[in-house]
């Protein structure tokens, strides 16, 4: 299985991409991922339009035992799941609604530049 990218890799491509020194496109991603947690943290949801959706999910707890002592301790099921949104999935895997309607969707709700 290939390795996945680094953040210095991201960084470097952001900046090629963007036309911006290799700071501002690490100082952008930094951001984006504070911002990420913050939200998802206090509002229980954080959406990135055309990758996918970061939430907060519980579960039902479940009991446990520490080995140390075989005490039975109750362990919280507070978990995060991220959904990888349509247009994505079908950018990846060459589905129909792939990379053009990407793109496009990203065009409409965002405008021209």
């Amino acid at each position: 299985m290939p390795k996945a990218m680094t953040k210095s890799q991201l960084t470097r491509l952001l900046a090629e991409e963007a036309n911006v020194p290799r700071k501002a496109a690490a100082t952008m991603l930094d951001a984006l991922v504070e911002t990420a947690i913050k939200q998802t943290k206090s509002k229980g949801i954080f959406t990135l339009p055309g990758i996918g959706k970061l939430r907060k999910a519980n579960r039902k707890a479940r009991m446990g035992r520490n080995p140390q002592t075989g005490e039975s301790i109750r362990i919280p099921r507070k978990t995060v799941r991220f959904r990888v949104s349509k247009v994505c999935r079908g950018a990846i895997i060459g589905l129909p609604w792939g990379r053009d309607k990407a793109l496009r969707s990203l065009a409409k709700a965002y405008g021209p530049r």
